[in-house]
């Protein structure tokens, strides 16, 4: 007989459906913790090492794709109907021009790589996210896919499965929630997940505003939550010996994964890291009232707390970067002052505290947009010609990589793959790019296909 908060429960097979199902939901998040947490290898070569330049990589992905050469990659000689509404600005860097209405980052382009040469086949968001995301091409870059346990996976994912965390939180975190979970017709995009590797290895998503007060991402740790949650243990301990003598013990791993699941919800240094409370006022207020500004702040937090890759999503709403119509207004108006208060605030914070140098920044879009401004003053999918950031983790600042043509149509010069990028972001994290993965069929597959940008380093 099993005792759960002094009910019994008697099953002639040792536990009843009831108690199965209990003992599952322990999910937090809206995840299966457990199953995020199990770091255990379920079929995967162990990557090849060589010392990591960073411990850290923030990645802010800008969903629905920037205008580039509204902002990167102005073309100020263009027709009218090419280099559009806006003025190009100095930054402090001599040489390099950036759109008007990023005033604070063109203060800081020193710390800014610029690579304008990006270049890809794909101008449906969701395999362009994909491919963007991972740096491998989906396997039907033709349709207009949801997410596939055939996917390859996202960043964060791949740091989960090759590396254990240190401390109680994971090593892939993902904030804000732009399509990772649901968007229009419950369609959930590919890019955001761990694919093949299985969900064990997904990243940890916080899909929360972290600008509103209640903002907590884990329950209230009182007193009655931890009975709680120790009762639940000791129901998972009598479930897991029942399941090792059924199995023949070939779920060793399920006691330690779900050890970690309560550390993560229980661990003071777990929560304390996503108390945005404890940062000064005037640090808020610098990363600006923003669920994108506040999201940035908390990858802050996450990375001095030890976490090795954050991803930071433009979140999905009335305001995002897909701007087919009425573009200037919304880069104006909408879209770039958070972007440019936020993302100014995160490289000066970094540089500050002596995080910059071992935090690699990794800042895109799926896509660009088109060359010619369109009849309701929108730029429409360009996949051919983008430009990505990177700061911080030994980039050296000030530069720019590749270039377009006078229209920012195409690469005139060192063409860019997503493929390169993840190459670049693996290396710079000291992870070998040409370490083996497996897919469920037990096929291998290189993490990356493409060269690192050696050149972009200091």
């Amino acid at each position: 007989m099993l005792v759960v908060s002094g009910s019994p429960s008697r099953n002639c097979e040792g536990l009843s459906r009831r108690e199965w199902l209990r003992a599952g939901g322990l999910g937090v998040l809206g995840l299966s913790l457990p199953d995020l947490l199990r770091l255990e290898a379920v079929g995967g070569q162990s990557p090849a090492r060589r010392p990591a330049r960073v411990r850290s990589c923030i990645i802010v992905f800008l969903f629905g794709a920037p205008a580039h050469q509204d902002i990167w990659d102005m073309k100020p000689e263009a027709p009218r109907e090419v280099r559009g509404e806006f003025a190009p600005v100095r930054s402090n860097v001599p040489g390099i021009i950036v759109g008007e209405h990023v005033p604070l980052l063109a203060r800081q382009l020193d710390k800014l790589a610029l690579v304008r040469s990006v270049t890809h086949p794909d101008n449906t968001h969701t395999v362009a996210m994909h491919y963007m995301l991972t740096g491998h091409r989906h396997l039907r870059p033709n349709t207009n896919p949801q997410n596939e346990t055939t996917d390859f996976p996202t960043f964060g994912a791949v740091v989960q499965k090759l590396e254990r965390p240190r401390g109680p939180l994971p090593g892939g975190i993902s904030l804000n929630a732009p399509a990772n979970q649901t968007s229009a017709n419950n369609h959930i995009f590919p890019g955001f997940f761990a694919g093949f590797l299985g969900r064990s290895y997904d990243p940890l998503f916080v899909p929360q505003d972290p600008t509103r007060p209640d903002f907590q991402p884990f329950p209230t740790v009182a007193d009655g939550f931890r009975a709680q949650y120790r009762g639940r243990r000791n129901l998972l301990a009598e479930v897991d010996r029942q399941r090792r003598a059924l199995e023949g013990d070939s779920r060793q791993d399920w006691d330690a994964s779900h050890a970690r699941a309560f550390n993560l919800v229980t661990a003071p240094a777990a929560r304390r890291a996503f108390d945005l409370s404890r940062e000064p006022a005037r640090i808020r207020q610098r990363y600006g009232n923003s669920a994108f500004g506040q999201g940035l702040l908390l990858a802050r937090r996450l990375v001095e707390a030890g976490v090795r890759l954050v991803t930071v999503n433009w979140a999905r709403d009335d305001a995002f970067w897909d701007t087919h119509a009425n573009n200037f207004n919304l880069l104006k108006n909408s879209l770039l002052p958070p972007f440019d208060m936020g993302f100014s605030a995160l490289l000066e914070d970094l540089q500050q505290r002596g995080l910059l140098d071992e935090t690699l920044v990794f800042c895109l879009g799926e896509f660009g947009r088109t060359p010619r401004i369109n009849g309701q003053a929108g730029r429409d999918h360009w996949a051919p010609c983008n430009t990505v950031l990177f700061a911080g983790g030994g980039i050296r600042g000030g530069q720019v990589h590749g270039s377009s043509d006078r229209w920012a149509a195409f690469p005139a010069t060192s063409p860019v793959t997503p493929d390169d990028l993840a190459a670049t972001v693996y290396h710079t994290l000291g992870i070998d790019h040409h370490t083996t993965l497996y897919d469920s069929q037990q096929r291998p597959l290189l993490l990356s296909n493409g060269s690192p940008l050696t050149g972009l380093l200091a």
